[in-house]
């Protein structure tokens, strides 16, 4: 590590950010999993949408006046760039954020606004990434890394401090995990302050390289990630961070996308807080038991709000389902009058309720006197789903299996 991390370190980013972020209070006790004490630190509602602003104020805070003069440059298509270019305009700095060009024009916008002087790069992140590298050597500018710097992560470890001035009994912290940037600044601070805090850390199931990275004890290059959290979906880990979370961190496990968009539908319905796909990782490990949470008091950290709206309704969709509060069924029927009236009489007397009907009649499979009908149907939960196909399969008719 370029420089040794010592708590006093975080203690000084809570100075510095005391009067710059916001400090949200806990949340709970929410019903987010029955068997637990689910608490939740709403860094969704930090000025900028996200924890990223804590380290990257941080480390510009602590610039010579020299790099000050010089500006700051980063590369990111999302929180960090705005976290830059938020902590470079307070501090009277020039700030470049290079992007590749296809980024969201909503965090273009958004990185604008705050003051950034924006370049788009054609082509992916690691082309706006090489630019960037490029321009810092040209011009003299300061990189300020989105996790892999020791005073940006002690800015995150504030997120920690502040969980343990509200709730210093906690048994357990859970916290999304990326680069690793905001697990291991929480995980250095409560270790160093109370060492029975276990402190999960969770990925996408679709960019595990933290995961593995502590699996197989040495940092891990992915080839390739996929995942609706993309605030957290990158291929390697930071060689500080993965240090840190090989000493500190006590477990990092993996949820899937069915269950990060159960988490979001869930942040949205019971507790109206709008979460990133990022953000609401901690929650579908503690909701889906990827961790031991069962009588325990746990804080799950939700660290970004900026989820893209043009995607939130097909998100949403996907909690439904995985939650059985929306389900398709296709049914085998002969195509003869009264059937219809008969299926949907069985789904009425359920409780269930028809959004749609999709007839089938020329599928190759089907025989001439029948057709398949497929019924999106809004449910209860999975048990109601349950019920629903066994009063259809004891009224006679067969379920079509996918």
């Amino acid at each position: 590590m370029e420089k040794k991390l010592e708590i006093s370190e975080v203690y000084n980013a809570a100075r510095v950010l005391k009067d710059v972020v916001r400090h949200p209070r806990l949340i709970g006790v929410t019903k987010l999993n029955p068997d637990a004490e689910i608490y939740l630190k709403p860094e969704n509602l930090q000025y900028t949408g996200s924890f990223k602003l804590r380290g990257a104020y941080y480390k510009i805070s602590q610039l010579t006046p020299e790099e000050k003069e010089r500006g700051v440059i980063a590369c990111s298509a999302g929180n960090h760039a705005q976290g830059v270019a938020f902590g470079a305009t307070s501090n009277g700095i020039k700030s470049l954020i290079c992007l590749p060009a296809g980024a969201p024009i909503s965090k273009i916008e958004a990185t604008k606004r705050l003051g950034a002087e924006v370049c788009l790069v054609p082509g992916v992140y690691d082309d706006a990434y090489q630019r960037a590298l490029d321009l810092q050597k040209e011009h003299g500018y300061t990189m300020i890394h989105p996790f892999d710097d020791p005073l940006v992560i002690a800015g995150q470890g504030t997120v920690g401090l502040e969980i343990l001035e509200e709730m210093p009994d906690a048994d357990a912290i859970i916290v999304p995990v990326g680069g690793g940037g905001l697990v291991s600044g929480i995980a250095f601070a409560v270790k160093q302050l109370n060492p029975a805090i276990k402190v999960y850390g969770v990925q996408a199931a679709g960019a595990p390289s933290m995961a593995e990275s502590l699996h197989e004890q040495h940092r891990k290059h992915l080839d390739s990630v996929s995942t609706i959290a993309d605030g957290i979906a990158v291929k390697e880990p930071g060689e500080n961070t993965f240090d840190i979370c090989m000493k500190y961190v006590d477990e990092v496990v993996t949820v899937t996308e069915d269950e990060i968009a159960a988490a979001i539908l869930a942040l949205i319905e019971q507790q109206k807080l709008v979460a990133e796909g990022a953000g609401a990782v901690s929650v579908a490990a503690a909701m889906f038991n990827k961790v031991p949470v069962a009588g325990k008091k746990v804080v799950c950290v939700v660290s970004g709000g900026n989820i893209d709206v043009t995607s939130l309704s097909r998100v949403i969709t996907r909690g439904l389902v995985k939650s059985g509060r929306n389900c398709t069924l296709r049914i085998d029927l002969s195509d003869r009058p009264g059937q219809l009236s008969a299926v949907c009489s069985v789904i009425g007397r359920t409780g269930a309720n028809i959004i749609s009907v999709i007839h089938e009649r020329n599928s190759p499979d089907t025989p001439i006197n029948s057709c398949i009908i497929g019924v999106e149907i809004e449910t209860l939960n999975n048990e109601h789903i349950s019920r629903l196909r066994d009063e259809l399969t004891r009224a006679g008719f067969t379920l079509v299996k996918d």
